[in-house]
């Protein structure tokens, strides 16, 4: 999969291409609409490319919001990659793309710096300075520019719309296996193991401390977790949280793989929820929760066993 930074950088053979827009925030079962219609419109003809925006846009204009991603760049690419996407141009969401109105935004990345052929959105996109642009005037700038465009209309189920803030909400109340059934996998957060305080190699189950960036928080409790190391799978579990044991007050993921020896510091982990075990609560001392956490070993063990 390319993973192309810039519209100056998007190789002469992807001129021409199908392009499928949005944030792309998790590669939901919605966006996974838009990739099928954008497959449809290719017709096996064009290449299909994801466009999505760098950092989220929601990041430039509030910065100083909470951690809300829900997976990171590189995840984006490896999960369209699977859905035979052949490119992902993630372009730098900045003042200058931000200030573009929509002619200018149709006219200059679509037609002039990208070329493309055909676009495909969601019924609820919007583009342009201060949102002006919608679908309707999408195809209206881009059918004078002999540029296609499909319209993708909402997907969900009985319960409401397939969204990312749905699946935010999801995570956020401990229901890591309901979010996994919008996005279409288990939510993941990667990050690179960092050195921590070394307690739960002290209580006789060490941890991998891994940093956490820009991710959604989940509900702070205990989680049966698969993670993956350098292409090699582990079953474990996980305490996201802070660690109110010890007084704490930093957020924390800290795993325990099952049966693993060695050394992680400085790897990258992939870290997938697979389901809530409890609340993160205060013991009164290493000695108790030590007892809890052999019980949430084993928990997490016979829940992960029945998954398969």
């Amino acid at each position: 999969m390319q993973i192309i930074r810039s519209a100056a950088e998007l190789p002469a053979a992807l001129r021409g291409a199908v392009a499928a827009i949005g944030n792309f925030d998790g590669v939901h079962r919605g966006h996974r609409a838009l990739v099928a219609e954008a497959q449809a419109a290719a017709a096996g003809t064009k290449s299909v490319l994801v466009m999505t925006f760098e950092p989220h846009p929601r990041r430039f204009f509030v910065p100083s919001a909470p951690p809300f991603r829900l997976d990171a760049l590189e995840t984006k690419a490896r999960i369209l990659d699977g859905l035979g996407v052949d490119a992902l141009l993630a372009l730098p969401f900045d003042a200058g793309l931000a200030g573009l109105g929509p002619e200018d935004f149709v006219a200059q990345i679509l037609q002039h710096d990208l070329g493309l052929a055909h676009v495909v959105v969601g019924y609820d996109f919007t583009f342009g300075k201060g949102r002006a642009g919608d679908t309707a005037m999408l195809k209206e700038l881009c059918a004078a520019r002999g540029i296609g465009v499909s319209v993708v209309q909402a997907h969900g189920d009985d319960h409401g719309v397939f969204s990312s803030s749905r699946i935010r909400a999801l995570l956020q109340e401990g229901k890591p296996e309901e979010a996994a059934r919008l996005l279409g996998r288990p939510w993941e957060i990667i990050g690179v193991v960092e050195h921590g305080d070394k307690r739960g190699r002290e209580l006789g189950f060490p941890t991998a401390n891994v940093a956490l960036t820009d991710f959604q928080i989940p509900k702070f409790g205990i989680y049966a977790v698969r993670a993956e190391i350098d292409g090699e799978r582990h079953d474990g579990v996980a305490s996201l949280g802070i660690r109110p044991t010890f007084n704490q007050t930093d957020v924390k993921l800290e795993v325990y793989l099952f049966d693993f020896a060695g050394d992680l510091y400085g790897r990258a982990m992939r870290v997938e929820f697979q389901a809530f075990l409890r609340p993160e609560l205060k013991y009164e001392g290493p000695e108790a929760l030590k007892l809890q956490i052999a019980a949430d070993v084993e928990a997490a063990r016979a829940l992960l066993a029945a998954k398969g």
